[in-house]
């Protein structure tokens, strides 16, 4: 590989310097020596483009200088900028948020991409201290300059990637985050200038030899703080060097390198479209991209390249726009940069404008920051005796100076930390801040650097005043990263909010709080009191079932089915939690829309289950009070349930249709047509199922106790509705169970239907306990008898009779090995279960321990007979009792349908008394149904 012949003599002197290194250093000429000339050829082509290129890197305060220094200087009237171009609206808002927010484009439903990668969202941070933020600033403010974004959409962001064939690769410039709980959660992040060795070797190379532990320490030491006072030239070519030499050692192959090259076609394509449509002089624009990118070796790369490249049509997935607050923390781990490093940055930025006097852009009404007052730049230095397009070589060459404003930083910095190391609990002292100076000094001076950087004084923080324990909540080195600026966290303005979230506000500033301000406040509802509250609180209801744990958190007060609190009380953390609300606003234009939305997909979704459907129709009563949604949720519900195979859900169903049911019996006046058929088809699905679930290893005991929990809880209704009891006594009979619990809940079941009496279900537990080899298996039974406690309550006395006797007849040798595993079966099968055993056991036993010697147990006590019954001929009680009410006997015979035939002219009482008296039987019947028929003679 050699020189380009186009290269000319414009670095003559830098290929003859490079040439004798690469001989000196390899021994000869080599493959080094090509790859250093062809670094130079890069350097070359990208100064000589007519379009002016500027190279940055992404939160570099020497980027941002420099970017400020030459829109002064050159007032372009063009700027093109690499960021998605689909992003362009929303740049105006900037001006209403507090810096560093993230501009973000958000999909909930895609459509031409996999499902599972749903919902697809694209940030990219914004900071002050960044080049792009001071060519968006100029742009907008600036009267007659044009701001285009050339950056492929965020829809081509995803049709780019290839994580269904390469799961752990990712496009260029994008990071999946990973932090899940930041700021940017789990977004894709676009960056303008990622700059860091791609040549895993490379970048090994430079940390050793630099002496710093992580990049970020390495770019600050040697490109950021070289470049803070470098010319406009000597700015852009050093850039250009840097991202051709990450360039060049980068891997050759592979799906980051073809996405590189695709944006590079796909940005220069945009900008040639551009100057064609506009007329536009070259010489009038300015061209902001990161410096991997401006070392191109692309056929379209300048005005004058190829025009082969064919942008694809986007999907048909619908985008939505918006801003979200970011954080320095959020930027440093979706980018992968070292904590603290973006804080670092931001102070690095404010000397920077202190020391070279720049004025930078700031948008117009900018929340956050101060207003500077005018100073004009000062020109750009150039490197003595080195030519006028030639700055790479005076820069290389040139050391680093010490200044006196580095030592009275550092020792500001020394008094700082040990300041706020006091507060922290620390016992430090004068002495530690002078240790801390010295010990930067020296660690700097061990790692061949002429002045301490903010890494080295962190370290020596840590060295000189941590000692064995941290006596506070924060650790020295997070007292220094809070010293240099803290994780600053941004806000998006009110104006620049989504209409939903706007909503939010205007509906809770009854409660007069600054709900926008980080931080959790205590919100207080007297709904008794001030009446116009309960739309507050009702909101509330809905955030908190919308949004992240920790947004609204009630304190006191509850929401349930017919019941409402008369006084609430909420920790309310919505400025905290602005994301989330943001992506609220990017699915509805009001919550309840939101919350609808979500319902139907809850309920519509491929994994819905009859008990998710069922939870979706409570949640439309409780939070929207939608009998419209209710009902076509629970007739979904109902074709749901008839589809499933499984018993996994009978628990949830059971809960769930016992709430809704008690609801509607006490609010409505009649229960709605879908749950009645709900319960009918519940029934005769579950009695299909029973026979099944007893022999099936994959159910539960707990899950077959809520099959026959809601077949016995809905069976008067279910029989009411036309089902047909015979059902479920045949699929009683036809079940057969193997393990002993599920043999203990069959025999409960046949108890409640009347097939098993209780002595004999009794005779049956004393018989287990008189087999020596079924004692072992006992306590299996006894849970299987508490799990019989949901379908039969009535059976409370019977288990508590089973477990006494186990007590008192089994020897302590065989009692006390398998007691654990009693109260092991108990505590993780029948847990909610085991408090109505207690209570049934408190109501059978004595209060006091000193009558439990005279007590007898009831099942041991000599049976009482029943008092017989008098003989009634004639029915002469029915017929008192109807004769004193003749409007109920008319009423009676009336729904007998005998209303006609039944009267007698001739009788001086009612027409349905001669009935009665003729039928004595069901005039005994109907008088024991009536209150006081027992006292009639």
């Amino acid at each position: 590989m050699t020189a380009s012949p186009e290269s000319g003599g414009a670095f003559a002197a830098l290929r003859g310097q490079l040439q004798q290194a690469a001989a000196e250093f390899a021994g000869g000429p080599d493959a080094l020596e090509g790859i250093l000339l062809v670094m130079v050829d890069d350097v070359d082509r990208a100064v000589r483009e007519p379009l002016e290129i500027f190279p940055v890197c992404h939160h570099s305060p020497a980027s941002a200088t420099a970017m400020a220094r030459r829109l002064r200087a050159k007032q372009p009237k063009v700027v093109y900028l690499e960021l998605c171009e689909d992003l362009a609206p929303l740049l105006t808002e900037l001006r209403n948020c507090r810096l560093p927010v993230a501009v973000q484009a958000f999909a909930g439903d895609v459509d031409g991409f996999p499902a599972e990668w749903a919902p697809l969202s694209v940030v990219a941070p914004v900071t002050e201290a960044s080049a792009e933020y001071q060519a968006i600033a100029y742009a907008l403010d600036t009267p007659g300059v044009e701001l285009v974004l050339v950056d492929r959409s965020a829809d081509h962001v995803f049709q780019w990637d290839s994580r269904a064939q390469e799961p752990e690769a990712a496009p260029d410039d994008t990071e999946r985050a990973t932090d899940e709980v930041g700021l940017h959660g789990e977004a894709v992040g676009v960056e303008i200038g990622d700059l860091r060795p791609r040549f895993a070797e490379l970048e090994e190379h430079l940390l050793r030899h630099g002496k710093v532990r992580h990049w970020s320490e390495w770019w600050h030491q040697y490109v950021e703080v070289p470049l803070g006072d470098s010319g406009h030239d000597a700015y852009r070519q050093v850039m250009f060097l840097v991202g051709s030499l990450f360039r060049r050692l980068a891997p050759g192959a592979g799906d980051r390198v073809r996405v590189d090259e695709e944006r590079e076609r796909y940005m220069w394509t945009r900008m040639r479209e551009h100057l064609r449509a506009t007329g536009t002089d070259p010489a009038d624009c300015l061209y902001v991209c990161g410096a991997f990118h401006a070392a191109s070796r692309v056929a379209e790369f300048g005005v004058h390249g190829s025009d082969t490249y064919a942008v694809s049509p986007r999907t048909a997935t619908t985008w939505q726009y918006g801003l979200i607050p970011s954080s320095h923390a959020a930027i440093e781990a979706q980018f992968s940069l070292a904590p603290g490093s973006v804080s670092i940055a931001a102070t690095e930025w404010a000397k920077s404008l202190k020391r070279t006097k720049v004025r930078p852009y700031r948008l117009a009404g900018q929340a956050g920051v101060r207003k500077s007052a005018a100073r004009k730049a000062p020109p750009a230095p150039v490197a003595a005796g080195a030519p006028a397009s030639d700055r790479l070589s005076g820069f290389l060459s040139r050391p680093p100076v010490l200044d006196a404003l580095d030592e009275a930083e550092l020792l500001g910095w020394s008094v700082d930390i040990v300041r706020a190391a006091r507060r922290a609990g620390y016992l430090a002292s004068t002495a530690d801040a002078i240790a801390v100076f010295e010990t930067s000094i020296l660690l700097a001076g061990m790692r061949d650097r002429v002045k301490p950087t903010p890494y080295d004084f962190q370290d020596a923080a840590v060295t000189c005043i941590e000692k064995d324990s941290v006596p506070g909540r924060r650790d020295v080195r997070r007292l220094v990263e809070i010293m240099m600026g803290g994780d600053r966290v941004g806000k998006v303005g009110y104006e620049a909010l989504p209409p939903l979230a706007r909503d939010v506000h205007d509906r809770l500033a009854p409660l007069g709080m600054q709900l926008q301000q980080r931080g959790v406040r205590r919100a207080l509802l007297d709904m008794a009191g001030r009446p116009e509250l309960r739309p507050c609180s009702d909101l509330l209801w809905m955030l908190r079932r919308l949004m992240p744990p920790g947004a609204a958190r009630p304190i006191m007060g509850e929401l349930r089915l017919g019941e409402r609190s008369i006084q609430e009380s909420w920790d309310l953390a919505l400025g905290t939690h602005q994301r989330a609300l943001i992506e609220l606003g990017y699915e509805g234009v009001s919550v309840e829309q939101v919350l609808e939305q979500r319902l139907r997909r809850e309920a519509y979704g491929e994994q819905a289950t009859a008990a998710r459907v069922l939870a979706a129709v409570e949640d439309a009563v409780l939070y929207l009070g939608s009998r419209r949604l209710a009902d076509e949720l629970g007739a979904h519900a109902l074709k749901v349930l008839g589809a499933e195979r499984g018993v996994a859900g009978a628990p949830e169903v059971l809960r769930r249709v016992r709430g809704l049911l008690a609801y509607y019996r006490t609010a409505e006046p009649v229960l709605p047509a879908w749950i009645e058929s709900f319960v009918k088809a519940g029934y005769a699905h579950y009695c299909t199922l029973l026979p099944t679930a007893f022999r099936d290893e994959d159910a539960t005991v707990g899950q077959v106790a809520a099959m026959l929990g809601f077949l016995f809880g809905m069976e008067g209704l279910a029989l009411s509705l036309g089902c047909d009891r015979a059902q479920l006594e045949l699929a009683v009979a036809q079940s057969h169970p193997r393990d002993q619990e599920r043999t203990a809940l069959l025999w409960a079941a046949q108890t409640h239907l009347g097939v098993l009496p209780r002595e004999e279900l009794r005779s049956r537990c004393a018989a287990l306990l008189a087999d020596p080899l079924a004692v072992p298996a006992y306590p299996r039974y006894l849970s299987g008898f508490v799990h019989a406690l949901e379908p039969v309550p009535g059976l409370a006395d019977v288990v508590v009779e089973a477990v006494s006797n186990a007590f008192a007849r089994l020897p302590d040798a065989v009692l006390l090995p398998w007691l654990p595993l009693l109260i092991t079966t108990l505590r993780s099968g029948a847990a909610d279960l085991a408090p109505r055993l207690v209570r049934e056991a408190g109501r059978i036993f004595p209060d006091r321990p000193a009558d439990l010697d005279a007590w007898t147990p009831p099942w041991r006590a000599p049976a009482t007979p029943a008092p017989a019954r008098r003989a009634d001929p004639g029915g002469r009680r029915g017929a008192v009792l109807f004769r004193a009410h003749p409007a109920t006997c008319d009423a009676v015979a009336s729904l007998l349908g005998c209303a006609d035939g039944w009267s007698d002219p001739a009788a001086p009482a009612a027409s349905g008394t001669a009935l009665l008296a003729a039928h004595s039987a069901t005039a005994e019947a109907l008088a024991a149904l009536l209150p006081g028929g027992a006292g009639l003679g």
